[in-house]
């Protein structure tokens, strides 16, 4: 059984947590845009959070649960609802076979994320499930879900736990990371080529996200007083990098940036921040503050330490109520 694409959303793709250990190829990890919300929806069902999920955008997908399954939908709140009735986030949800998902309206946030218990049965290539465009490989065909697109489940799984209901909420929710005001970044390699005027200016200012901005990277609408640099060989570039482009203009790598290229590298933005970052809309700010390599290592362990524990706690609320409403195969 399945999943439907009934209407296509604005960039509706598989994704998950990245395609490791492929730069020297060209090959960038890619994944999703917001790794946290990801991993979250992955941990909620039950799965690794390295599992695909699908990686939705406003206007978003009508989409047909044509199989009995338990979802989590983490992320931008998109105001979900299934057959009508509005559906919570951060939670697992049992949803009956055909029932329709639809997202009415955008509240906040740019991407959510949806995951599955009885997993998406999409192929693996290089290791990861994430689609790349531009190599056209990976995900579902290499491309975005399209109408009329059907996805498989890997699994089958059989509940107790519907009534007269077409859902229900599991008893058991997360919290999301709390949003950082200002977003903590690392001096970038040719952070030095800035005069200290461009520096301060780097943390004082506050920057606009272009409505250019994609999965490839942010354009920032304010610049920096600059003069010209000196010239840069390719050098190596990742997500989160802050380049900065022969006009005084930055932009920010994303999740699908090339893995090198040839403008300064001023700024890294930390890891923990990424996700943040990732739920940001053009059209909204952001300001900078630059950090220690120590403190941004504290705040990427508690993240994902916090993370495991989710994790373990998940699973042992979705083991309990399993042994009570799951019918196992003989």
């Amino acid at each position: 059984m399945s999943i439907r694409i009934i209407r296509k959303g604005v960039l509706d793709s598989i994704q998950d947590t990245g395609r490791i250990g492929y730069r020297h190829w060209g090959i960038n990890p890619g994944g999703a845009m917001d790794t946290a919300s990801s991993a979250i929806a992955n941990l909620l069902v039950g799965n690794k959070k390295e599992d695909a999920v699908i990686e939705i955008h406003f206007p978003a997908p009508v989409i047909t649960i044509e199989q009995t399954c338990i979802l989590a939908i983490t992320g931008a709140d998109f105001s979900a609802t299934l057959n009508g009735e509005p559906a919570p986030l951060y939670q697992p949800l049992l949803v009956a076979a055909d029932t329709e998902l639809r997202f009415k309206q955008r509240v906040k946030g740019s991407r959510a994320y949806i995951a599955f218990r009885e997993q998406l049965g999409v192929p693996l290539w290089l290791n990861s499930y994430s689609t790349n465009f531009k190599a056209g490989a990976g995900g579902w065909n290499g491309r975005t879900l399209q109408g009329k697109d059907v996805l498989p489940f890997r699994h089958t799984n059989n509940y107790r736990g519907l009534t007269n209901r077409v859902w229900q909420a599991l008893p058991w929710h997360v919290v999301p990371f709390p949003e950082p005001d200002i977003i903590n970044i690392l001096p970038g390699p040719e952070y030095e080529w800035l005069s200290d005027a461009a520096q301060r200016q780097l943390e004082e200012k506050e920057f606009t996200i272009s409505t250019t901005a994609d999965r490839m990277g942010y354009h920032l609408n304010e610049g920096l007083e600059v003069t010209p640099s000196q010239q840069l060989l390719s050098s190596g570039t990742g997500f989160g990098t802050i380049q900065l482009l022969p006009d005084g203009k930055l932009i920010i790598l994303m999740a699908d940036h090339q893995v090198s290229g040839g403008y300064p590298r001023i700024a890294q933005i930390v890891g923990a921040a990424l996700p943040a970052v990732a739920q940001q809309s053009p059209g909204e700010k952001i300001r900078f503050r630059i950090c220690t390599q120590e403190y941004a290592e504290k705040l990427y362990l508690s993240q994902w330490q916090h993370m495991a524990i989710l994790g373990t706690g998940c699973n042992l609320k979705l083991a309990s109520w399993l042994e009570k409403n799951e019918y196992l195969p003989d």
